[in-house]
C-alpha cells in the first residue's frame, strides 16, 4: 500500500509529540501518588493541579469544577446518573434528544428502569433540536436536561447557548456532551449557561483513557464509584496522573487558534463535500450544511453497504467509518441517521469522513478520484441498484 489517508479523526486522534512528552516523566520520574503527603506526592499532585487549571481555562470554569474520569463515556454516566440521583428530591423527569451518543442514551436507559421519565426529543432532518420543543418538554419535576454540543456522526453544532438560557430561566439543571466540541468549537460554560459538560483527550490529539467532568459550583452530583475520596471525593480511584496530564495539555493546545484550524479543515472539507455530489450520484450530505463541525462530511450512498465501502476504502489506504453499526455485531443502522429520516436501506450505505489538521488538498483529491470508483463498482454488485436506476437522487 503506497499511502494511507487517516479521515478518521471523529473516533480519535494521534497523540501530538509535545503532548507525550509531558506525560513521559510521569510513568517513570514523578510517579508519587498524589494523595500521599510526602515530597513525591506532593510533586505529583502539583501536575494534578496544573492539569485542572489548563482543563479549567480552556472551559471559563474554576478549576475546583473539574472532574477527572477514565473518559467521555464515564463522565456521561457521572453527568446524568450522578445529578438525577442526587436530585430525585426535587423530580424524577430527564429531557434528551433522540441522537446522543450512546453513553448518555443508555445512562438515561438505565433511570429509566430505576423509576426515573426520560423525553427523547426528535430532530430535524439536518439533525438540529427546536429549543422550543426543549422548552415545551419541560414538566414541574423536570430535574435534568442533556443535550450534546455536536453530533459524532453527522456533525450538526446544536443550539446550545438557547438551550442553556431556557434550562436557566426554568431552573434545570442542563449537561452537554461536548467530546466532539472542546478543541472544534469554543466552549464557554459561563456564557452558555452550562451546568454540567463532559469532554474526553482523545478527541484532541491526548491519550485515551481520560476525560474529565465539569460541574458547576452548587450542582448536586452523587458519586458513581465507591472507593476513596479521590476527586473531591466524586471519583474514587487513584488518578490516572500520566493522562491527566496529557488531557491538560493537550485540551490547552486545541482551545488554541481554533478559528485559523477551523478555516482551513472548512475548505478541505467544502472541496470534499462538493467533489463527491458532483460526481456521485444518488448521494445525501447527512447534517446541517453550515452549522457543522469544520472537518465533518457524512454521505450516504443509495444501493450500496456501508461495511463494504469501508473495506473498499481501506484497501486503497483510506481510513473512514461508516454510520452502519455492521462492525460492532449489529446489523441495525445509525440510530442518527434514522432519526434525521433516512430509510433502513440508505442508513446503512453511509460513510464518515472526519478530517484532521494533517490532511491536505492532494490527499482530498485522492479520496475523489478512487471513492466514485469504488461507490460504482458496488452498485454493479447490487442487484438493487439493477432494478432501479431511476430512484431518488439526493443533492
Amino acid at each position: 500500500m503506497d499511502r494511507i489517508i487517516y479521515l478518521d479523526h471523529a473516533a480519535t486522534t494521534y497523540t501530538k509529540p509535545e503532548v507525550l512528552k509531558e506525560m513521559l516523566p510521569y510513568f517513570t520520574e514523578i510517579y508519587g501518588n498524589p494523595s500521599s503527603v510526602h515530597s513525591y506526592g506532593r510533586e505529583t499532585r502539583k501536575a494534578l493541579d496544573l492539569a485542572r487549571e489548563r482543563t479549567a481555562k480552556a472551559l471559563n470554569a474554576d478549576p475546583a469544577e473539574i472532574i477527572f474520569t477514565s473518559g467521555g463515556t464515564e463522565a456521561d454516566n457521572l453527568a446524568i446518573i450522578g445529578t438525577a440521583t442526587a436530585n430525585k428530591k426535587k423530580g424524577n423527569h430527564i429531557i434528551t434528544s433522540s441522537i446522543e451518543h450512546p453513553a448518555a442514551l443508555h445512562s438515561c436507559q438505565y433511570l429509566e428502569k430505576n423509576g426515573f421519565q426520560v423525553t427523547y426529543l426528535p430532530v430535524d432532518e439536518y439533525g438540529l433540536i427546536d429549543p422550543q420543543d426543549v422548552k415545551e418538554a419541560i414538566k414541574e419535576n423536570t430535574i435534568l436536561i442533556s443535550i450534546m454540543t455536536a453530533n459524532n456522526e453527522i456533525g450538526t453544532i446544536q443550539p446550545v447557548r438557547e438551550i442553556g438560557a431556557i434550562a436557566k430561566e426554568k431552573g434545570v439543571l442542563f449537561h452537554t456532551d461536548a467530546v466532539q466540541a472542546v478543541g472544534s468549537i469554543p466552549n464557554d460554560v459561563r456564557d452558555m449557561n452550562i451546568d454540567l459538560l463532559t469532554l474526553s483527550a482523545h478527541k484532541s490529539h491526548g491519550p485515551k483513557g481520560v476525560g474529565a467532568l465539569y460541574a458547576r459550583k452548587g450542582v448536586r452530583l452523587n458519586h458513581i464509584s465507591h472507593g476513596g475520596a479521590q476527586e473531591r471525593n466524586r471519583r474514587a480511584g487513584t488518578e490516572n496522573l500520566p493522562a491527566i496530564v496529557g488531557l491538560g495539555k493537550a485540551i490547552e493546545l486545541a482551545t488554541q487558534d481554533i478559528e485559523a484550524r477551523n478555516e482551513k479543515l472548512r475548505a478541505l472539507r467544502d472541496r470534499l463535500i462538493s467533489g463527491i455530489l458532483s460526481s456521485v450520484e444518488y448521494t445525501r450530505l447527512n447534517g446541517h450544511p453550515t452549522k457543522r463541525l469544520a472537518g465533518n462530511s457524512n454521505f450516504s450512498f443509495e444501493f450500496i453497504e456501508g461495511e463494504a465501502l469501508l473495506l473498499s476504502l481501506d484497501m486503497k489506504g483510506i481510513a473512514a467509518s461508516s454510520g452502519s453499526a455492521c462492525t460492532s455485531g449489529t446489523l441495525d443502522p445509525s440510530h442518527v441517521l434514522l432519526a434525521i429520516g433516512l430509510p433502513h436501506e440508505i442508513a446503512h450505505g453511509s460513510l464518515r469522513l472526519t478530517l484532521g489538521d494533517e490532511n491536505t488538498e492532494e490527499e482530498i483529491d485522492y479520496v475523489l478520484e478512487v471513492l466514485p470508483q469504488i461507490v460504482q463498482r458496488l452498485r454493479e454488485m447490487s442487484p438493487l441498484f439493477n432494478q432501479d436506476k431511476g430512484g431518488k437522487i439526493y443533492v
